[in-house]
């Protein structure tokens, strides 16, 4: 079957991390009184069940089931390869579903997540803060489905969020081995599936860079980064971070000489990505640092001007600060000063 191995939101080129948020004194808004209870459509169940014996009926129910434009995504996005010659839906859904290596993971898929009650309620959790930010959007729905490792996690329409159930199948899991190093295998987990798929809402919401630069990505990411701390304010700093305690630490005592290196190495205003790469996008570790020093260092410092910028300026809200494109101007607005 094919296997792109894109993990999209899981592990885009910009990456996002979520740093430990060590403002003591920042309340979570009263999400008590906004009554969200979210049901996961298991697409991933419905493939394990589906009738090979049957295709047209099965492919049917499929259909009248996912009628918002999943199940047509699924097939002529995730699936087909462009190039290969067309074949008709329910080809492409009977080979995968009868596939041996698919129906393996469908197989650890209900071992792993039979029952995702516990993933549901944490879903409803951070919707409500969502609706608390955007009353005026739809609820998000969520779609789990498997693509034989082709894609992580992706929205599309204006309320759904479908999540890649075989990004999450444990660190330990065999088949990651051949796929992907350590330091990503470690948050391929059911404890971390929830914060990588709510990037995927916090992606959509801030879109992309304004510009090529170390700055203008930085600062992309930190608003991002933003988002998905005010979505999901209870869950460990270390889930969020996808970075190990002793990394997380380095980062909090560094802050000032993360951003001393940035301004004495010119790389604020720099485009090269060989020079910026790893510190914006996935990575073991950060060039030019210590050892110590995780990848994606600049996201982190992103989200400390972002946090600035909205204790400089009480006034303005979250939907207006997404818009804000001009990623000097943030910075200069944010009066960012690394704490020592």
């Amino acid at each position: 079957m094919k296997n792109n191995r894109l993990l999209c939101v899981c592990l885009p080129v910009l990456c996002l991390i979520f740093s430990c948020s060590s403002d003591k004194d920042k309340q979570k808004p009263d999400i008590s009184k906004i009554n969200i209870s979210t049901k996961i459509q298991r697409f991933d169940q419905d493939l394990l069940t589906f009738d090979t014996n049957n295709v047209t009926k099965s492919f049917e129910i499929l259909k009248n089931k996912y009628s918002t434009g999943f199940l047509d995504i699924f097939i002529h996005k995730i699936l087909l390869d462009e190039q290969n010659p067309r074949t008709s839906d329910e080809k492409v859904i009977e080979g995968f579903a009868k596939f041996p290596g698919v129906r393996k993971i469908l197989d650890t898929c209900q071992i792993v997540f039979g029952d995702a009650a516990d993933l549901e309620r944490d879903f409803s959790k951070s919707f409500k803060y969502y609706k608390y930010y955007f009353p005026q959007k739809p609820t998000p729905q969520v779609i789990s489905f498997v693509s034989e490792y082709g894609l992580g996690a992706f929205t599309y329409g204006d309320s759904t969020l479908a999540v890649g159930l075989d990004f999450f199948l444990g660190e330990n899991y065999a088949p990651y081995e051949a796929i992907f190093p350590n330091y990503i295998r470690r948050s391929l987990n059911k404890q971390h599936l929830v914060s990588k798929s709510i990037e995927a809402i916090a992606n959509d919401l801030v879109g992309q860079p304004a510009g090529n630069r170390l700055l203008d990505i930085m600062m992309r990411n930190g608003k991002a980064m933003y988002v998905k701390d005010l979505f999901l304010p209870d869950t460990p700093d270390s889930i969020k971070l996808e970075y190990s305690g002793q990394q997380v630490k380095w980062c909090l005592e560094n802050e000032k000489n993360i951003w001393d290196y940035f301004m004495s190495e010119n790389l604020l205003y720099s485009v090269k990505m060989d020079d910026i790469g790893k510190l914006v996008g996935p990575s073991p570790n950060a060039p030019g640092m210590p050892a110590d020093a995780p990848g994606r260092t600049a996201n982190w410092i992103g989200l400390q001007i972002i946090k600035s910028f909205m204790r400089q300026n009480p006034s303005v809200s979250l939907a207006q600060l997404l818009p804000i494109r001009d990623a000097q101007s943030l910075l200069d607005r944010s009066k960012y000063k690394p704490k020592r």
